[in-house]
């Protein structure tokens, strides 16, 4: 075994794989080790590997200790005899005796070189590891390798990433070849190497997205309170400044809403809606129920429910397709949402047009009423059609009924 070549190879890859020299070198005088005892069956001597990391000189020691009589000559040498060489030995001192390297046989240089292979890729699959296990909770690059059995697996460079078919958006298709961004969700360690868990579909990507996205929430001037989803199809976040200079929410839309467009764009069409978060849990509950607008807010005393009163034209967008709206805003939340239409909770005491309530007096604030045109807009995005019907100026002055008479009276 030529050791300056050996040395040069271990230099090499020091270089091209950042793996430090030393531990290969300790990994190789182990296995010398191991290869003379081999070697030497049933042997108990205690066998010193020296390697000069530098100019590749290998030295082999026998390691014996002395004693006053000896019991054990594979371990042990008697005080008497060493003593003949030098009169300063005492008892309990280490002796070393050199071993020739012929002695290690055609085995040795064998056994080195796959020592070499598995300790590199050992120290590989630890750099990885600690690579990637500082990273849960991050987005990550990769390109579809292959999908088998519904699990798509990702080229991520120095390793591969797993995604199962839970961690996958319903309808998403991942093509080979194809690079997308992912959520690093968990990474273990196992005997074919690292494995990394990624996903898709969990809540954590579309926040890693407007990170990435919205320069004020990488600085901490805008912050993402509470984000609820439902993969593929809709999102709700939540957010706050501290800066009253600052708008969360246009900050996260962007100007003509090119951010928010561009974590759109990344999750193939998904909805995300965003709203400001409040510290008054009923301003929070009635933002979270966005698009639909609310009367009132009733949290009860132990504030893990709520119901929420809307007019009776807006039932059905606070309820949402199938439950959705009212669901993402009660995780947003954290509380259990119960929506009410106006008549239901209130029966017929009061108009079902209202907002709020009657005064003192038993009077109904005029503010109160939406506008007929507000009525309108708000019926064509529940129902999702064009209205043809003209709408009035609900403003424009109304003449006197007693002055349209006297001018009749006049004319005849």
């Amino acid at each position: 075994m030529d050791m300056k070549e050996f040395i040069a190879a271990l230099n090499d890859l020091e270089r091209e794989k950042n793996i430090p020299k030393v531990q290969l070198l300790e990994a190789v005088e182990k296995a010398l080790v191991s290869a003379y005892k081999g070697r030497n069956k049933n042997s108990e001597e205690n066998v010193i590997v020296n390697i000069d990391p530098d100019s590749g000189n290998l030295d082999i020691w026998l390691r014996k200790y002395v004693v006053e009589e000896v019991e054990d000559p594979s371990t042990q040498v008697a005080l008497a005899e060493v003593r003949q060489y030098d009169p300063d030995y005492q008892i309990g001192e280490a002796v070393d005796y050199p071993v020739p390297l012929e002695n290690l046989g055609r085995i040795a240089a064998q056994t080195t070189k796959q020592v070499v292979v598995q300790t590199v890729r050992e120290i590989e699959r630890g750099m990885i590891f600690s690579e990637f296990s500082g990273r849960q909770g991050e987005l990550v690059n990769g390109t579809v390798q292959r999908v088998s059995n519904d699990t798509v697996f990702v080229n991520l460079g120095r390793t591969e990433g797993i995604m199962s078919a839970g961690e996958q958006i319903r309808g998403e298709r991942y093509l080979v070849n194809s690079r997308m961004k992912f959520f690093i969700t968990d990474v273990r360690k196992s005997q074919k190497g690292p494995q990394v868990f990624l996903s898709r579909s969990h809540p954590g990507l579309v926040k890693r997205l407007f990170e990435l996205e919205v320069p004020e929430i990488q600085d901490g001037i805008v912050v993402i309170e509470s984000l609820s989803r439902e993969a593929g199809s809709r999102t709700k976040m939540a957010v706050s400044t501290s800066d009253p200079t600052v708008d969360p929410v246009g900050a996260c839309v962007g100007n003509r809403g090119t951010r928010v467009q561009g974590v759109v764009d990344e999750l193939f069409g998904e909805k995300i809606d965003i709203i400001t978060w409040s510290d008054d849990q009923e301003e929070n509950i009635s933002n979270s129920l966005s698009p639909a607008k609310t009367e009132k807010i009733i949290v009860d005393e132990s504030g893990k429910s709520a119901i929420a009163i809307v007019p009776d034209y807006q039932l059905s967008l606070a309820i949402g397709k199938e439950g959705q709206n009212v669901r993402l805003a009660a995780k947003l939340c954290s509380i259990k949402i119960d929506i009410k239409s106006h008549t239901q909770f209130y029966g017929n005491e009061i108009e079902t047009n209202l907002v709020g309530e009657l005064d003192e007096e038993g009077y109904l604030n005029p503010e109160d009423f939406f506008s007929a045109a507000e009525r309108a807009e708000a019926s064509e995005n529940e129902e999702g059609a064009d209205s043809d019907v003209e709408i009035e100026n609900t403003d424009a002055d109304v003449p006197d009924a007693d002055e349209e008479i006297s001018k009749e009276e006049g004319e005849a």
